[in-house]
């Protein structure tokens, strides 16, 4: 009885004071899922709704967010963000209504003082109580940050021991942007490592390497990763995966090809899928995202292709959404889904959004 008070309290603020707009806004975002296939009402009919009731006052904005399925009140979270001074906070609060429990307080405070910024985050979450500090701050050509971690280490009490420390570089270094971490735990010294990326390849421009190089004090590393960009291809799309092994390239393989266009107010969309990696081998899809007389209409229809399939041509699948934006306030959704491999008319949603 207590929680559906709070509930009920909680809808009021989102929808009695929508007078104050100036100062309240939010959103009301729900989607009701209807599977035909179940027999018992409470498998076919499921449901998401979100409300989000912001209240802006000055510099300072006061957020509740309330997560609702067809279960109940599922989640509640509570937030707020401002400036004081020079300095910028925001804090958020989590609850578990279900249980009910605390979930987590994470607060967050900034600040900038002759171009060195300072931050201080501070989370307790699970009994656990975390505290980082952290600076940061640009001399030149050198860029310097630094992280402190206190507490964090997942006992069963709340304390603030040291965990460790983290400081990040970046500088150049002839030809080469370099970016070192250097990390210590409460144990000492546990890592240094210098990075850099964009390692062109003569010869051949759709390469390039990232090296990175660390020093623990049991061993050195040194490690390179492959980026590959064949840049675009004229009308048709191209989908590529190469093969690094033992610093050597081993194959250049072609997944997937696909075209995409438009035809007035409407877009087609085809894709191949040659590799094997997604259930459908291949679809395409017609889109269009045009005006209808009460506001903006869109529209997608796709279809999908099963290897193999039992039906016509192997199609396996039909899925359709539509959007109307029937006010300037209020958005209306539906979508369908049916397996046309099995026969089955696998899901429909209905949903609408409101804003205010």
């Amino acid at each position: 009885m207590k929680r559906a008070l709070v509930l009920s309290l909680i809808c009021a603020l989102g929808l009695g004071f929508t007078g104050l707009a100036a100062t309240l806004s939010g959103s009301w975002d729900t989607d009701v899922m209807i599977d035909p296939q179940q027999t018992n009402f409470n498998d076919a009919i499921s449901l998401t709704s979100v409300l989000t009731v912001a209240y802006t006052v000055g510099d300072w904005t006061f957020t509740s967010v309330t997560d609702l399925d067809e279960t109940g009140w599922t989640d509640q979270d509570f937030s707020v963000a401002g400036v004081l001074g020079a300095f910028s906070i925001s804090s958020a609060l989590d609850f578990d209504p279900v249980t009910p429990a605390f979930g987590s307080w994470n607060t967050d405070v900034s600040v900038s003082i002759a171009g060195v910024s300072f931050g201080v985050d501070f989370t307790l979450e699970d009994m656990d109580v975390t505290l980082i500090l952290t600076g940061s701050g640009v001399a030149g050509d050198v860029t310097v940050g630094v992280e402190v971690t206190f507490g964090g280490d997942d006992n069963d009490e709340c304390d603030l021991d040291w965990a460790g420390i983290e400081i990040d570089l970046g500088f150049p270094f002839c030809c080469a942007d370099i970016s070192a971490t250097l990390l210590f735990t409460c144990d000492g010294f546990d890592s240094i490592c210098f990075e850099t990326s964009g390692i062109a390849v003569p010869n051949m421009p759709y390469l390039t390497l990232t090296a990175e190089v660390c020093f623990t004090m049991d061993e050195k590393t040194l490690e390179l990763t492959p980026s590959f960009d064949f840049g675009d291809i004229a009308c048709f799309d191209l989908e590529f995966t190469a093969d690094w092994e033992d610093l050597s390239i081993q194959n250049i393989t072609i997944t997937g090809i696909g075209l995409t266009c438009d035809i007035g107010a409407v877009t087609f969309t085809g894709w191949s899928q040659l590799d094997g990696s997604e259930e459908y081998w291949e679809w395409y899809t017609i889109e269009t995202n045009d005006d209808a007389c009460c506001g903006p209409f869109s529209f997608d229809l796709s279809i999908y292709f099963l290897e193999g399939g039992i039906r016509l041509f192997d199609i396996a699948l039909i899925e359709a959404n539509m959007e109307l934006q029937v006010a300037s306030q209020f958005i209306f959704n539906m979508g369908l889904s049916v397996n046309v491999n099995t026969g089955a008319f696998t899901q429909w949603i209905v949903g609408f959004l409101v804003t205010w």
